[in-house]
């Protein structure tokens, strides 16, 4: 076993080793990780066998060698920050807040501060503790990239609530997307698994041989010749779902370099000075609707898309009313 800088182990498959699950091999080699530890971090690509990633269930052979790289210790508290929050309700049981592009949600490995739950833990006096020490509130989460409503829990009921309305699809969650290329149709469907990719295991993919089910419904907004804006509607919530059931479609979101986008904006020249004022995926979570967890009330909240995603579309606007 070697180490180095503290973060990345190496071990080297015994005979008497033989057939072991990964994950089981890894939580007996580091007495500090536990099964389901060791497992999430081969799910996120930190687990190699061979200098390639690997199945949580992968059974090992004599002489593989193993490596992990172990993420920096998370902190026990989180740090209450002074940032400001754009609220668009608050009382005793939720509050609902827009998260700007570029902000992660909760603290994680590279992301202890400037995060919305170091936001709200300025903010709030309490939050539902059912999501963890570091997801104080956070029933669901968007994407550092994407803007848009996300709805706080203040108590544990009113996380418990709202937890089962996402279960039974009873939140309705609408997104704009700006996304490469011309769709056929007006409308459609996209019925797809989500899961890890294959072979990069940071990233998500319909070609998994476990995704879970996923479903996205999309609608025409307007049409700008090379690109097209959308609305998506998400009745699950997979992780990157809408950006990777686009770029299954042929049409990934602009600015998404994870899921091929980049490559697509070579396309057009004229576009880059706009992209220019954009640095993430066109997409923002615009429409949220559920019922209040106390109450009962149905509530819907709208928000304008940010000022970068409506440059964007004004310069392809003012482009298609040349032609």
């Amino acid at each position: 076993m070697t180490q180095e800088e503290g973060k990345r182990l190496e071990f080297i498959v015994a005979e008497g080793e033989q057939g072991l699950r990964l994950d089981v091999f890894l939580s007996q080699k580091d007495p500090t990780l536990s099964r389901s530890q060791a497992r999430r971090l081969i799910e996120d690509g930190d687990a190699l066998v061979d200098g390639k990633p690997a199945r949580v269930s992968h059974r090992l052979k004599p002489g593989e060698k193993v490596s992990l790289r172990k993420p920096p210790p998370v902190p026990s508290e989180i740090v209450p920050e002074e940032i400001p929050l754009d609220i668009y309700y608050e009382d005793e049981a939720i509050l609902v807040v827009e998260k700007p592009a570029g902000m992660v949600v909760h603290p994680a490995a590279g992301n202890y501060r400037g995060t919305l739950v170091n936001a709200l833990q300025f903010h709030c006096r309490s939050l539902s503790g059912i999501g963890g020490v570091m997801r104080p509130g956070i029933v669901h989460r968007l994407d550092k990239g994407t803007s848009g409503l996300m709805v706080i829990a203040k108590s544990d009921e009113a996380h418990r609530h709202l937890s089962e309305q996402f279960k039974m699809r009873l939140v309705s969650k609408h997104y704009t997307a700006l996304v490469h290329g011309n769709l056929r149709g007006e409308e459609g469907i996209v019925d797809a698994p989500v899961g890890r990719h294959p072979v990069e295991r940071k990233k998500m993919s319909t070609a998994s041989r476990r995704g879970k089910s996923a479903l996205t419904r999309w609608k025409v907004l307007e049409r700008f010749g090379a690109f097209t804006l959308l609305e998506a509607k998400i009745e699950t919530g997979r992780t990157h779902q809408i950006r990777v059931h686009l770029s299954a479609m042929g049409h990934p979101v602009v600015g998404d370099s994870v899921y091929g986008a980049s490559k697509r904006a070579a396309e057009a020249p004229a576009l880059r000075a706009a992209l220019k004022k954009i640095s993430r995926q066109a997409l923002h979570a615009g429409r949220l609707s559920f019922a209040h967890p106390v109450t009962g009330q149905e509530m819907t909240f709208e928000s304008p898309l940010p000022e970068d995603m409506a440059e964007v579309i004004h310069f392809l606007r003012e482009k298609a009313a040349e032609k």
